[in-house]
């Protein structure tokens, strides 16, 4: 009789911990989600707002968009920006971040836009690009990203197409390849001044940053005429970055998208 009420006991006991174990795990799965944002797979943008639960990946201001030449809205941009960029702006390093390969700008240069200062912090890359004009998607766009004094952030996307090469992209893939969450320190100068061809001739638009935490009350300045670089450079950049590292396009949402010239 003892044996039988002594296994009848441990019976009850590891079932109780067995439980008790379920739903520690269960507990766990539901407070804690350890899986970090990517471009494919369950954490693909289309998941963003799952996988980052604090973010603003599901707000009604989000980028990239579609730009409709036809909808924009043209106003003339004399003054709206102003481009402070010396000859010899300063990088400090240049990383794979896992998501793009960035380069990082030491303090100096900036751009005045709407009478505000933003500087300069990074560049990096989207292959092929996140924003579309009248639909047609680029092989590539560059996104250099601005924060004034106050945090506010504004973006400058340019998107490139395929032709002759470029003496700047040679300049910046003079140091990939580089590894996935590695970095090289640069400290060396470079002439941005070929990005700006048309310089007043760019549509602006508010919206968001293109990566969690998709933080919203981003003022984009997407310039309408591409830059030019060689299939050998599109290619070298994308060898060295997730493929196909771009969000999809967002829903507009009644926002004001202004063409300025």
């Amino acid at each position: 009789m003892n044996t039988k009420l002594s296994l009848l006991f441990c019976i009850i006991l590891l079932t109780f911990q067995s439980c008790k174990q379920i739903h520690k795990t269960e507990h766990t799965s539901e407070t804690q989600d350890t899986r970090h944002w990517s471009y494919s797979g369950e954490t693909s943008p289309e998941h963003w707002v799952e996988v980052e639960k604090n973010s603003n990946c599901d707000g009604k201001y989000q980028s990239p968009i579609n730009i409709i030449n036809k909808d924009a809205d043209s106003v003339s941009s004399e003054n709206l920006l102003k481009i402070y960029y010396s000859p010899k702006t300063s990088i400090s390093k240049v990383e794979n971040n896992g998501h793009s390969i960035q380069f990082d700008f030491e303090a100096g240069d900036s751009i005045d836009y709407k009478n505000e200062i933003y500087y300069l912090k990074q560049i990096h890359f989207h292959e092929p690009s996140e924003h579309k004009i009248n639909g047609i998607i680029y092989p590539i766009e560059i996104h250099l990203v601005h924060v004034n004094k106050t945090g506010q952030i504004s973006v400058l996307g340019i998107l490139g197409e395929e032709g002759d090469e470029s003496q700047l992209f040679e300049f910046f893939e003079s140091f990939l390849p580089i590894e996935n969450g590695s970095e090289k320190e640069i400290h060396q100068n470079i002439d941005l001044s070929s990005l700006f061809l048309n310089a007043n001739n760019y549509y602006s638009y508010s919206g968001s940053l293109t990566t969690p935490p998709c933080t919203e009350g981003v003022n984009w300045i997407v310039f309408k005429k591409p830059i030019i670089l060689s299939v050998e450079e599109v290619l070298k950049l994308k060898n060295n970055m997730p493929i196909n590292n771009y969000r999809n396009e967002q829903p507009l949402n009644n926002r004001l998208v202004k063409l300025n010239y």
